[in-house]
């Protein structure tokens, strides 16, 4: 891999007030993310944000209180990632919890529903239920809504999406990312919304004297709340951290859901080192592949078990879907890239692709792998596959260009271009008239060139710099490990070295197993490098990026080098 910029995190403040265990490699690494005291590691729960600070929470535990104390039916609207399933999963186990004895969940079919809580959905619901409770997804459902309460249904959003213009009539809505909203943390994910609205009808049923023989516990939850704010690539902020790191350390205690141990266990993964990286990469595509290619009902259903062999089979099933997924994805790759290569994209600055025969459920691969491959934003189409002649398409964007303003820019330049669009700034979501595509391709481009300069076209390779050879030890690579929890916004370490290349062979057609020797000396370190072999041997000294890892074989622990970036030297 050629024509990168490396570039090493830089140390604002240096780090003080650590205790003596703590590697002196960790405490610069926290620093050059912007924790240089160990205040900024206390992962506890007692220093989680109140919910009492999230806008629109009196209106919807009055909303829940109310349904619960008069028995009225309620129904879980979710959505079709694994944000969406475990945030399902938390709301209906919560509101079990808590007293609630009528309560069923829906998920909506992007093939048959569309996105969120539209019409469709609300016109499937039978019989009609009293309250919906919208999870992960609601802010943009204006006719939804619309056609929920017109239905006599009383509905409570929450989500975290951006608002565009025009809000839902909803009875209540939570959501960090409301205009004027006080949270301090806008990176909670849906399932995080869900859970805090939980924590705060909790509270309020306490003072209210509804918990005389003890209040339920609901850091049982949070192996499903740390699991969807992985996976759904939210800024791991401190609050987010404390979340997850609870999480992880249920699931290493052993006591993570039915279904997230099965899934665990199908993965390969082990319960007792489980990390966010295996959530991001191993767990979350797993329940996400079911919304892909099928029906999210699956997803949840599994997280919803509290019996270990029906777990098991649905997380079999899931690893399934999870593998059909894989194969469909690696075509729809190739093809993309052959569109990339040819002239007509070449120039672009915003890349637009779209091909018939594509799966509307896999375009949000394709442009993720596009984007890292081209440092470009990109967005990938599919037929919608309803019989309409529209188009699904999935963006993906780089730093410096939030991809859900430049859709709605988009959108006041060009009214009635795009039908329907939402999203964050890393990643959205919209739809199109087929026979709008190349206007919006070029629409898409010029925007994108708009806010895009030469410096932020470049790929940067981030490191946290060189390791002196005599800390390459499994003792530190398990440090790290634990150190995190790592994911976006907290990126996992990144160190950058030269080596000579000592022995090399394939492992498996695309990937790579060397033996390398630092330029500072020691013994040659086993590493490996994923998805990069093309039949081309390795350079024989090289410049590398890398994680410091544990390889986990057999009841066995060994270090090694993952590397990340490869450049041949001179």
């Amino acid at each position: 891999m050629t024509g990168r910029v490396w570039r090493q995190r830089q140390v604002a403040t240096a780090p003080s007030g650590w205790p003596p265990h703590v590697h002196p490699v960790i405490q610069r690494i926290y620093a050059a993310r912007g924790v240089p005291t160990p205040d900024g590691v206390e992962h506890r729960l007692a220093k989680m944000l109140s919910p009492t600070l999230l806008g629109g929470m009196d209106a919807a535990v009055a909303l829940l209180m109310e349904a619960i104390a008069s028995d009225k039916h309620i129904v879980i609207a979710g959505d079709y990632d694994c944000d969406g399933a475990t945030g399902t999963a938390v709301a209906e186990r919560g509101l079990r919890l808590l007293g609630a004895r009528h309560v069923r969940h829906v998920v909506p079919n992007r093939f048959v529903h569309g996105y969120g809580l539209s019409e469709a959905l609300v016109a499937s619901l039978d019989p009609s239920p009293d309250l919906i409770v919208t999870v992960d997804n609601g802010v943009a459902s204006v006719a939804g809504v619309a056609a929920a309460r017109a239905r006599g249904i009383a509905v409570l959003i929450t989500d975290h999406h951006l608002p565009g213009d025009t809000l839902p009539d909803a009875n209540a809505m939570v959501n960090p990312n409301l205009a004027g909203d006080g949270f301090p943390s806008k990176a909670l994910a849906g399932v995080g919304v869900m859970f805090y609205l939980l924590l705060a009808l909790r509270a309020a049923m306490r003072d209210a004297g509804h918990f005389a023989g003890g209040e339920p516990d609901l850091s049982a939850l949070l192996d499903l709340v740390a699991l969807g704010t992985v996976a759904d690539l939210v800024s791991l902020d401190f609050n987010n951290r404390v979340l997850v790191e609870a999480g992880l350390k249920r699931m290493r205690a052993g006591k993570a859901c039915a279904g997230i141990t099965a899934l665990i266990e199908a993965s390969g993964r082990s319960l007792a080192t489980i990390g966010a990286t295996d959530l991001a990469f191993a767990i979350g595509p797993r329940l996400n592949a079911a919304g892909r290619l099928e029906d999210m009902s699956l997803g949840v259903a599994c997280l919803l078990t509290d019996d270990a062999a029906i777990a098991r089979r649905y997380a079999e099933q899931l690893s399934a879907i999870n593998q059909e997924r894989r194969e469909m994805q690696a075509g729809m790759v190739e093809e993309a890239e052959a569109m990339v290569a040819r002239a007509a994209h070449v120039d672009s600055v915003g890349v637009a692709l779209f091909d018939e025969g594509w799966h509307p459920g896999i375009v949000g691969l394709i442009a993720s792998k596009l984007k890292e491959k081209l440092h470009r934003p990109v967005m990938a189409f599919a037929p919608a596959g309803d019989d309409s002649d529209e188009l699904r398409g999935s963006a993906r964007s780089i730093p410096g260009f939030h991809i859900r303003d430049a859709l709605a820019e988009i959108d006041a330049k060009h009214p009635g271009l795009i039908l329907r669009f939402g999203g964050h700034a890393m990643a959205a979501g919209l739809s199109l008239h087929a026979s709008d595509f190349d206007r919006f391709a070029v629409a898409f481009d010029a925007t994108a060139r708009s806010h895009l300069d030469d410096e932020r076209l470049q790929s940067l390779v981030h490191t946290d710099g060189e390791l002196d050879y005599r800390d390459h030890t499994l003792d530190l690579a398990k440090q790290l490990r634990y150190a995190g929890p790592w994911g976006q916004g907290f990126p996992p370490p990144i160190f950058e070295a030269r080596f000579e290349c000592a022995s090399w062979k394939p492992m498996g057609s695309r990937h790579l197993r060397l033996q390398l020797r630092h330029a500072q000396g020691g013994a040659p370190l086993d590493a490996v490098m994923f998805n990069c072999y093309d039949g081309t041997p390795p350079p024989g000294r090289m410049r590398v990026a890398y994680e410091l890892s544990v390889n986990d074989w057999q009841g066995r622990e060994s270090l090694r080098l993952l590397l990340t970036h490869m450049e041949a030297l001179g």
